[in-house]
């Protein structure tokens, strides 16, 4: 039977979220209601203006990321999508192009502890993060393995897609996935040097619940203070600035860069040496905690190897203006 790891390591040495496929192992929710329609392959989008973007921040609280120093880029004008890639979007990319993830080709992916189904039985933990399974038969339509077919809704965002699925995906839609300096651009809505979308304040367990994130005692007890004991549909919760939703929390969200930036430490650059070909993720997503994956904040950041799917891996575009 699938039981809660334990895990009392400091927050600076923890990776709760980069599970390499490759090494094989108004604030609050609002309510759930249909899509409203989309116009094309393209979806519905919002113009983000172009200017000088900032990416980092002077106030890492994970250093070991790479998330300072704070640096700028030059944008020209882009749009976005409004929200990340649901299941029936790319329910439709699949029923068109006959398209098969990296997930149905391997046979299995990662799912999260506590939403293993009980009728897969043993299951094998991931060393150092076992509350990661492997689950065979774990995919985009089956997100947690056999027996959870449905368990995703049309208007959830679309999860266990690796870096590669999305690009088929976004070459399919006539878009891109978006760059650091595009994603964070976009999540700060012109606020500046801000931690999350709507500003300043930091998400709390029961009073302030502004994005799709953990509360509780991870990874053993998630009381779903904000509703959502997993992904919240693609429209929950507060927009930004510009009429994003959900930039942190609920899923991480593939970017088009590498796992690596210029110009940074040297301790930095040491500790991605060893990740060489993996891409970026930004957001964070409903299993982050500020106890332990304080990453649903506009500059933290992972890496993940380009093949790799789980349960709280998703994507958005970006189409030129």
């Amino acid at each position: 039977m699938t039981t809660a790891p334990k895990t009392d390591e400091p927050t600076e040495a923890k990776s709760c979220c980069a599970l390499p496929q490759a090494e094989r192992l108004a604030h609050g929710p609002t309510p759930q209601t249909p899509l409203i329609s989309r116009f094309a392959r393209m979806g519905e989008t919002v113009l983000i203006p172009g200017g000088q973007a900032l990416i980092g921040t002077a106030s890492p609280k994970i250093a070991l990321d790479g998330e300072d120093p704070p640096r700028r880029a030059r944008l020209r004008a882009y749009r976005m999508s409004v929200d990340t890639v649901s299941n029936a979007d790319f329910a439709a990319f699949v029923d068109e192009t006959g398209y098969v993830t990296e997930a149905e080709r391997f046979g299995w992916s990662f799912v999260f502890w506590a939403q293993v189904p009980e009728a897969v039985g043993e299951t094998r933990a991931v060393p150092q993060a076992e509350w990661w399974r492997q689950v065979h038969g774990a995919t985009w339509r089956a997100v947690n393995g056999p027996g959870s077919e449905g368990a995703a809704p049309d208007d959830h965002p679309v999860v266990q897609v690796s870096w590669n699925d999305a690009r088929a995906y976004a070459e399919w839609a006539n878009g891109r996935l978006p760059t650091e300096a595009e994603w964070e651009h976009a999540a700060r809505g012109g606020l500046g040097d801000v931690p999350y979308p709507w500003g300043l304040q930091d998400p709390d367990d029961a009073a302030f619940l502004p994005c799709n994130i953990w509360q509780g005692d991870f990874p053993q007890h998630n009381t779903r203070a904000d509703g959502f004991a997993t992904t919240a549909p693609v429209r929950s919760f507060a927009p930004n600035v510009y009429g994003l939703y959900n930039m942190v929390g609920n899923v991480w969200e593939w970017s088009a860069d590498p796992y690596g930036i210029k110009s940074i430490r040297k301790e930095v650059r040491a500790r991605l040496a060893g990740m060489k070909g993996y891409k970026l993720s930004k957001g964070g997503s409903f299993l982050c905690h500020r106890s332990y994956c304080w990453r649903y904040r506009i500059p933290a950041r992972i890496g993940n190897s380009p093949d790799s799917a789980t349960t709280h891996q998703g994507f958005r575009l970006v189409f030129p203006e």
